[in-house]
């Protein structure tokens, strides 16, 4: 099964580590930071148009979507 982020990102579900919300979860440092640190390495994707609803934390990458977490979670 695959998770699609945008008409052209699908990532394999059980590659997929996390969903989390881009507005809860960069009020903390540690989320900024990480973030900011995948991005340094290369490993940060965005796949939204517009401003990142939440993120997908893969096993080797990070995306940036545009959907809510939860209609993510839901597909």
């Amino acid at each position: 099964m695959f998770l699609h982020l945008s008409p052209f990102v699908s990532v394999e579900r059980d590659r997929v580590i996390g969903i989390f919300d881009m507005d809860n979860a960069t009020a903390s440092p540690d989320s900024r930071a990480f973030l900011r640190q995948r991005e340094r390495e290369g490993r940060l994707t965005t796949t939204a148009r517009d401003i990142p609803k939440s993120f997908v934390v893969t096993d080797d990458r990070v995306y940036l979507a545009q959907n809510s977490p939860r209609t993510l979670a839901n597909k």
